[in-house]
């Protein structure tokens, strides 16, 4: 049984959330948790929230203790990016 987490339009890149996720890939999920506790990356965080979710998912809907859990998959992909546009004087944008 695979239990899933998905964190969507996290303001990170991709490429800064795989350098955190290479680290927790096939980890026991507790032993993951504290991991990402302690590391001082931005992602890391983020990446902490959606564990914490998919943990607390299992625990809730499925009753599969901790201990049991553990990372088979864990992936970060390009989302949609923002184009800022600043109006300037006689209609030209920058």
């Amino acid at each position: 049984m695979s239990i899933k987490a998905v964190g969507k339009y996290l303001p990170i890149s991709a490429r800064k959330g795989r350098q955190v996720l290479d680290i927790i890939r096939g980890k026991n999920a507790g032993e993951a948790l504290l991991t990402m506790k302690f590391l001082p990356n931005r992602s890391a965080k983020m990446v902490y929230n959606v564990l914490n979710s998919a943990i607390y998912n299992a625990q809730n809907n499925n009753d599969i203790n901790v201990e049991d859990l553990y990372i088979s998959e864990a992936y970060a992909d390009e989302g949609p990016i923002t184009i800022t546009i600043i109006v300037d004087h006689k209609g030209e944008g920058k």
